[in-house]
């Protein structure tokens, strides 16, 4: 039987029981004032017996309105009750074939009905919005997975047509070429790993990650004549310290290779608040409005006018970063300088008290 069903025959028993309690009562009632007599038929005296003949066809007739009521009214108001549900049924079926853009939208008052909606409102929300970044992640990735081996196909075409080419410079060329494929593939597979959040927890110090990423980095700096600058605190947080070290790697190399041309800077400093641990990388570079810097944590997303050189990576340093803050509960801010370039903030729980203050070394990446 269907809910509505049980609910009626349950509202209509209900109402039954409650009636025939109360002929039951009323005829006890009613038995107090007869007065006794000698024994008649049955045992019972003429009187009551009398009494009993005339209430008895009125108690069944009160009894079959009250269950034809019990059974109509059960019925509409099981129907109203239920009215909510099939709502909420039928949007479960329009999103379980493919359309998460429908909503809800149930009316009325805040009732049990009304926060079972809501919460699936906002649960095909979060589903569609979801869906939304993995499709335009797939396709994102898939060309910026084609852009390398179209390259390569182009080189290799070359080289057939043209036998008496260059084949060291062509080796080179495909070499650097499919180092970029590798390293976009890698990514891809450390954003999935991110995103489950497949990875054992452990202490963790944010300072020690920035010596190393940095030391990691300086030739770079060294190179494009950037100079590097760490202040901070030992502090301690939970998480992987492989993915901790990747993020905190990603944050430098971005603030270096997206710089100004010469006398760059990047600062990167750790401190600890009162439940968080604080990781702060900034740089100078050219200056970006806040809608761009908005988009910078998304997958290939580079920023209006950056240069894409051979080491700016495959546009995946920032949305890494992002998902690796997200896979251990904490926040990340991206805001423009005002002076050019970027503040990125990293926010991430601390499990206890931050241990004794200790200066990082600076470290200058300029010549």
């Amino acid at each position: 039987m269907s809910v509505r069903t049980r609910l009626t025959l349950s509202y209509a028993g209900f109402l039954m029981l409650a009636g025939a309690l109360l002929l039951a009562a009323v005829w006890m009632f009613l038995l107090r004032y007869v007065p006794d007599g000698w024994p008649g038929l049955l045992g019972i005296a003429p009187n009551r017996y009398l009494l009993l003949i005339t209430f008895a066809p009125a108690a069944a007739v009160v009894l079959a309105f009250l269950l034809v009521f019990g059974l109509v009214g059960g019925w509409i108001l099981a129907g109203r009750m239920l009215a909510p549900l099939t709502r909420i049924t039928d949007a479960t079926r329009v999103a379980a074939n493919g359309s998460l853009s429908h909503r809800i939208h149930l009316e009325g008052r805040g009732d049990e009905f009304r926060e079972l909606a809501d919460a699936f409102d906002a649960m095909l929300a979060r589903l569609e919005t979801h869906v939304a970044e993995q499709q335009r992640f797939a396709a994102n990735a898939s060309h910026e997975l084609r852009t390398p081996l179209a390259i390569s196909q182009s080189l290799l075409d070359v080289a057939r047509s043209d036998p008496a080419h260059d084949h060291g410079e062509l080796v080179e060329r495909l070499h650097t070429v499919n180092a970029r494929a590798i390293a976009l593939t890698e990514a891809l597979l450390l954003l999935s790993r991110a995103d489950q959040r497949s990875f054992a927890r452990e202490p963790v110090d944010p300072s020690l990650l920035v010596e190393e990423a940095v030391e990691t980095l300086l030739p770079l700096a060294e190179k494009r004549g950037v100079a590097i600058e760490t202040s901070g605190e030992i502090t301690t947080v939970d998480g992987a310290n492989a993915l901790l070290l990747q993020m905190t790697t990603n944050l430098v190399h971005n603030a270096i290779v997206h710089n100004l041309p010469e006398q760059g800077i990047v600062r990167v400093a750790t401190s600890a608040r009162p439940e968080t641990v604080v990781l702060t990388v900034e740089n100078s570079g050219e200056r970006l409005s806040p809608e761009v810097a908005s988009t910078l944590t998304e997958p290939f997303q580079r920023g209006t006018g950056r240069v894409r050189d051979d080491h700016t990576g495959v546009g995946l340093g920032l949305a890494i970063v992002k998902r690796i803050v997200q896979a251990h509960d904490g926040s990340l801010t991206v805001v423009p300088r005002p002076a050019g370039g970027l503040r990125v903030v990293v926010e991430l729980p601390a499990p206890r008290r931050p241990g004794p203050a200790r200066e990082l070394t600076p470290v200058s990446g300029r010549r």
